[in-house]
């Protein structure tokens, strides 16, 4: 396998040590938040509130991720895939946007699909993995009750339970899974006392976790998870899914003061011992409040008044957050691993505007969650989907930078698989961050789209612009073009109108661009864009569903047959053939294999265009003996699937009349090579492709 990326060669580099051999694959932590804002983070937006010194602008400090931002690489516009947890993380663990993954909207415990994931291409690559804290991608599967609903009980129901979870995370590629299966079971802190499941693999625990608060209780099965893992098999590389489940929902306190120090030998301490599982487990539930907000007051309405009891809560749960990362970070420097660990800071969509408690309502708008910007959790707009993201990693990422490059969750997936040495798989929508994070390369733009669709309206803050309070959500969607974002809100059709915002100038979304004579070309691409990014899924409708795909919209060249590009090698999944040095090239009439290079394993990618004749839906059709995956535009069409990859499948999509940029996947390892491609015309007539591909 040959990558062509400089990058792969500057990190190598990169990661070389003293001793004049290439250091270990770097170790991954991926941290996840529940409903953190942007604005939650001391070095995205609080640190700003605390240099007003206004009595009446609270705010409250995060030290140890402000620490993690100075040793590494601040991500000021980096993306969730959508504005809620269950398909925003489902984006990440797959490489996918929501225009493919199969989790969206609010689809909470439906079963993640049997894909490649971040887990099972580390494993590929070598890594020892874990996920620990929420999941919520299970599937209900023999669950009679489901997850829905803030009051439900999961304790003790038998009926279920791993082995009747189609996807729970042992099944998903991870070698090590503790936490909260349930997505209903995320919204408490106290699994014992709260009458909430928690798993450590195959076995229901939460009986001997007595006072074990989630952030406390995550974090402190993390260090013992790393720890063991660094001194058991120092050989092998760690991947770390560490997803927390607050600070979102009912807004408990911990029982007592975060235990003093951290890493190997302080910090959260596992202890093991049933009842008092951790260190921490001990002083009253929900008794704790950090001594910066115990007593915190503000200026109102020219008074002098207490924070309100939800807003403390919430300080207080973030601090607790920060307290783990920094607990963390120690713990990586006392096994002397940290400067080839990267460790990923981020959250699964904005702030929400929940508390879960009677008479404490929670509002966002108090510390300004969403930072400089408008919407909460469930908007689109920036406040919805952009997310508090730091990274570090002392090997690879020099220490106080700032990467303003428009990203999203979905590049993790390609970018831990160039960090393992794995090529990236086409099956992700992501491209790699390596050239963002390093300053190594160029970095390649990538896709950005999100759609999602939700009852309700955006909140009547008085922070937000009077054009976004109240307005109705229902169908949204986002896509950026030629650097501008477009964003629909409660669309009716494919043909409504983009608003349009050049979110350097007005990251606030301000100032509607759509209507400038010189934007109507722009936002003719946005409405293409969209239908060219997707594909549609019966369980979460569209009202652009049954648009037909636009062609492109330059005329490419129609020389009759189709571009080959051949690749030396045996892969596990298909590999992303764009990032990869070529064998050899080509252009055939048909698409055969005739290039095939004897007995050896190999793999070809064809590019070209397809000629559609007429409007209507076109059926296309692979069957091959080792997998094969087809695109229209960046739709994925025909999608290899994880085992067998051999053998027949179809793709059906509505398109107008016109020329479609085409790519055609291919890899073979053993036996008889095979493919054959077709394809068949509206009426169901099959299609001469020597009369309808160019390149």
């Amino acid at each position: 396998m040959h990558f062509k990326t400089i990058t792969t060669l500057l990190i190598s580099c990169l990661i070389w040590n003293p001793a004049g051999h290439a250091a270990e694959k770097p170790n991954i932590i991926f941290i996840l938040c529940d409903d953190l804002g942007y604005g939650d983070v001391g070095v995205f937006y609080q640190n700003e509130r605390a240099a007003m010194k206004d009595p009446a602008v609270p705010f409250f400090t995060t030290p140890n991720l402000d620490a993690m931002a100075r040793g590494g690489i601040r991500m000021t516009q980096h993306y969730c895939a959508a504005p809620v947890c269950a398909p925003s993380r489902a984006s990440i663990l797959t490489g996918l946007t929501q225009g493919h993954a199969n989790i969206r909207d609010n689809q909470f415990d439906k079963a993640l699909a049997d894909t490649l994931t971040l887990g099972t291409v580390l494993q590929q690559a070598g890594y020892a993995t874990a996920a620990i804290g929420k999941w919520g991608l299970q599937g209900i599967t023999g669950d009679s009750k489901g997850s829905q609903g803030k009051g439900a009980t999961s304790r003790g129901q038998a009926s279920g339970g791993p082995d009747k979870w189609p996807a729970f995370p042992t099944k998903r590629g991870f070698d090590f899974y503790y936490g909260y299966v349930r997505h209903v079971d995320g919204h408490f802190h106290y699994p014992k006392e709260d009458n909430r499941e928690i798993w450590e693999n195959n076995e229901e625990v939460s009986n001997d976790l007595d006072l074990c608060y989630t952030t406390d209780l995550f974090t402190a099965r993390a260090k013992k998870w790393i720890t063991d893992e660094t001194r058991d098999h120092p050989e092998k590389p760690f991947f770390i899914y560490l997803a927390y489940d607050t600070p979102h929902a009912i807004l408990q306190n911990p029982p007592c003061a975060y235990p003093d120090g951290g890493g190997l030998n302080g910090g959260l301490q596992w202890t093991g011992k049933p009842g008092a599982m951790i260190n921490s487990a001990t002083g009253k539930k929900d008794g704790w409040m950090h001594p910066d907000f115990e007593h915190a007051t503000w200026e109102k309405d020219g008074k002098k008044v207490n924070w309100p009891e939800a807003q403390k809560r919430y300080a207080n749960g973030v601090r607790r957050i920060d307290d783990g990362v920094g607990d963390i970070l120690t713990l990586l420097a006392d096994l002397k691993i940290a400067d080839n660990t990267l460790v990923v800071f981020t959250s699964d969509n904005g702030p929400s505007q929940e508390s879960y408690l009677e008479n404490k309502p929670f509002d966002p708008n108090f510390f300004h969650g969403f930072g400089p910007f408008d919407g909460i959790k469930r908007d689109t707009w920036e406040g919805g989907l952009r997310e508090p993201t730091i990274v570090r990693w002392p090997n690879g990422i020099k220490p106080g930078t700032v990467d303003d490059n428009p990203s999203g969750h979905w590049n993790w997936l390609a970018t831990f698989a160039e960090l393992a040495g794995v090529p990236a798989p086409a099956a992700s929508d992501g491209v790699s961050l390596l050239p963002s994070l390093t300053g190594n390369g160029t970095q390649a733009p990538g896709i950005l789209y999100v759609e999602y669709a939700v009852d309700g309206s955006t909140p009547k803050y008085p922070e937000f612009l009077p054009q976004h309070r109240g307005r109705k959500r229902g169908q949204m969607q986002v896509v950026f073009v030629n650097g501008y974002k477009g964003i629909r809100y409660n669309i009716k059709s494919a043909n409504d109108d983009f608003e349009i915002y050049d979110l350097k100038k007005d990251p606030k979304e301000s100032t509607n661009l759509a209507k400038s004579p010189e934007l109507h070309e722009l936002q003719e691409k946005m409405k293409s864009r969209a239908l060219q990014s997707r594909i549609p899924d019966p369980s979460a409708p569209r009202p652009y569903d049954t648009a037909p795909v636009p062609p492109a919209a330059s005329t490419p060249n129609t020389s009759p047959g189709i571009s080959w590009t051949l690749f030396k090698g045996v892969w596990p999944w298909m590999p992303d053939f764009r990032t990869m040095t070529a064998d050899g090239t080509g252009k055939s009439l048909v698409i055969d294999l005739s290039m095939k290079p004897g007995d050896e394993p190999f793999g070809v990618s064809f590019e070209g265009t397809f000629q559609a004749p007429t409007d209507g839906e076109y059926t296309f059709q692979v069957d091959s003996d080792g997998g094969a995956m087809l695109f229209l535009h960046d739709i994925r069409l025909i999608d290899e699937p994880k085992s067998p990859a051999g053998g027949q499948l179809t793709g059906s999509v509505l398109l107008k009349a016109g020329s479609y940029p085409m790519r055609l996947l291919y890899r073979h390892s053993t036996g008889t090579p095979k493919l054959s491609f077709s394809a068949k015309l509206p009426n169901g007539d099959a299609i001469d492709l020597s009369k309808h591909l160019a390149n």
